[in-house]
């Protein structure tokens, strides 16, 4: 079982990969066909991945479970992710990464109506304003700071994707490390990518993309389909669900700054406020999970 402070430095590194990918994966598209970024992130980061494994000693188990788990775990890759690729077109990556603020509340539905959890009435209001800060998003007229509807929609089913897989793979709860978990996930979503390829294979890539789109390709690779999925097994296997989906609240404001310093991306006031008002509700639909952390944190200390 890792310690407390281990699982405390997985989740602040998977934190800032998190805030990072949004804006590696608008760069790694600017030279590429979005849907061939997202097969070559694949192909490149499974060979990483076994070779990891080898090196690392790690078996990777193929048995019913396991394979039920990395069909499981996929979800969270290319599942989710080419519902985001797609979405590069019409979202910046400040909202790309606003929108992913709304696993928790994912989470939340998805227990609520399918494993029968029970839910607070400031968890329903939190939900409520975060959906109020959403439509202030949707409605501002900031088509310069590329939000639009369809980009709204194609997040919000890769959103769902994402949060069904936290619990897909709570509930197999295979007996996998979580290395192995990531690279066997990182295999079916490959599979996948191979089915994909008749459909994009006139967009090709017909030249060696420029630099900056090649670096954010590599970074995609090793950071967020290697390390932080790696962090982010680890944590599914040591840690509530919702708990988990709290590393998404954090990620929005520090994606937005790295888009307005690092790409030019500047959100107009409504979306400024339409994303506080969201981040205000999130807040809220936590507010019993602070306080019981705040509460054993003192009894701890007395």
């Amino acid at each position: 079982m890792p310690t407390k402070s281990n699982l405390m430095m997985t989740y602040i590194l998977l934190v800032f990969i998190w805030a990072s990918t949004p804006l590696a994966i608008v760069w790694s598209v600017s030279d590429l066909h979005m849907m061939w970024a997202l097969v070559l992130r694949f192909f490149i980061a499974l060979p990483l991945a076994g070779l990891l494994l080898l090196i690392l000693q790690v078996k990777l188990p193929l048995n019913k479970i396991a394979l039920h788990s990395y069909l499981a775990g996929s979800f969270s890759f290319i599942g989710s992710q080419i519902f985001t690729y797609a979405a590069t077109s019409y979202l910046s990556s400040g909202m790309i990464a606003l929108m992913f603020g709304l696993a928790p509340i994912m989470a939340g539905l998805i227990g609520r109506f399918g494993f029968g959890q029970r839910l607070l009435g400031i968890q329903w209001l939190g939900m409520l304003v975060a959906v109020c800060g959403l439509a202030i998003i949707c409605t501002s007229s900031g088509a310069s700071q590329h939000v639009h509807p369809i980009g709204i929609a194609l997040m919000l089913m890769s959103v769902f994707t994402y949060a069904l897989s936290i619990f897909w793979v709570k509930k197999v709860n295979a007996d996998v490390v979580p290395m192995a978990q990531a690279t066997g996930s990182i295999l079916v979503s490959t599979l996948f990518a191979i089915c994909i390829i008749p459909f994009i294979w006139q967009h090709v890539p017909t030249h060696i993309p420029n630099t900056k789109s090649l670096l954010a390709l590599m970074y995609t690779v090793f950071m967020a389909s290697l390390l932080a999925m790696f962090c982010y097994f680890k944590l599914v296997q040591n840690i509530k669900a919702t708990t988990l989906s709290l590393t998404t609240v954090m990620t929005p404001m520090i994606a937005m700054f790295l888009g307005a310093m690092l790409n030019n991306e500047k959100p107009t006031v409504s979306v400024f406020f339409g994303a506080a008002v969201l981040i205000f509700g999130l807040i809220l639909y936590f507010y019993k999970d602070f306080k019981a952390s705040r509460t054993l944190e003192h009894k701890m200390k007395s």
